[in-house]
């Protein structure tokens, strides 16, 4: 690999999201529990979500806006202003979630920065994802913060295009086949995939892909061999410098 850059995932790739999105949905069903069971308050709030996607796009404030939606839906109009004002602290609770860094993502950065360029390519709020990175403490590992408001191929081409690279220059390593790892592939780029233990149901894929340039690990850790670089930081014997 003749890699220039590589490109990180935010969100349950670099810390923790998607349980305080999955703690707050049965807060939800909890709360409208007397107007439909939690099965169907599930999947009437994802449908609201993913239908609400090209107008809000990703992140926290679209989420609360589709929970108030989905509660009207769900109760035919008829919840009182408190339970609003509750799914509005719902929201505000999840923006003041603490930055939970998964293992071993400091240990891979500080071992890469110094090699690679590092970015940060994520999707969601501008201001939420901002403030999630100051508040990580990750921020100057990173060459170039990309937030994005999709991760689909012509996103990446963009990106790629910002960065002075080629495709073959550029990996991308993230917990999501679908946003990470199958539209960097598509374009000619590398993807490393690390499996978080839940995934928003909308990033689900039924596929197995197999590809010169793909990779899947257990752990972020394993990402510094599939690059060539010892534990220590330092290449490896034989490994390509950049």
């Amino acid at each position: 690999m003749n890699l220039k850059v590589i490109a990180f995932d935010a969100d349950d790739t670099l810390w923790v999201n998607e349980p305080y999105f999955q703690a707050t949905e049965e807060r939800f069903c909890s709360l409208l529990e007397n107007f439909s069971p939690q099965h169907t308050i599930s999947k009437e709030l994802f449908k609201v979500e993913v239908d609400n996607l090209p107008l809000y796009g990703y992140g926290i404030k679209g989420y609360i806006l589709s929970m108030i939606e989905a509660a009207l839906n769900i109760s035919e109009k008829n919840i009182s202003v408190d339970v609003v004002e509750t799914i509005l602290q719902y929201g505000k609770d999840m923006l003041n979630q603490p930055i939970e860094i998964l293992n071993d993502v400091e240990h891979v950065l500080s071992s890469l920065k110094d090699r690679y360029r590092l970015v940060v390519a994520t999707k969601g709020d501008l201001l939420d994802q901002e403030r999630k990175l100051k508040k990580s403490g990750l921020a100057h590992y990173f060459h170039h913060i990309e937030i994005m408001s999709d991760k689909k191929e012509d996103d990446y081409i963009k990106l790629i295009k910002h960065l002075d690279i080629s495709p073959d220059e550029f990996m991308m390593i993230g917990n999501s086949l679908k946003s990470d790892v199958m539209p960097v592939i598509n374009i000619g780029g590398h993807a490393v995939h690390v499996p978080f233990h839940t995934t928003w149901a909308h990033e689900h894929v039924e596929t197995v892909l197999t590809h010169d340039n793909f990779k899947q690990v257990d752990k972020i850790s394993e990402v510094l061999e599939i690059v060539g670089v010892a534990e220590s930081g330092s290449p490896q014997s034989g490994s390509p410098k950049v």
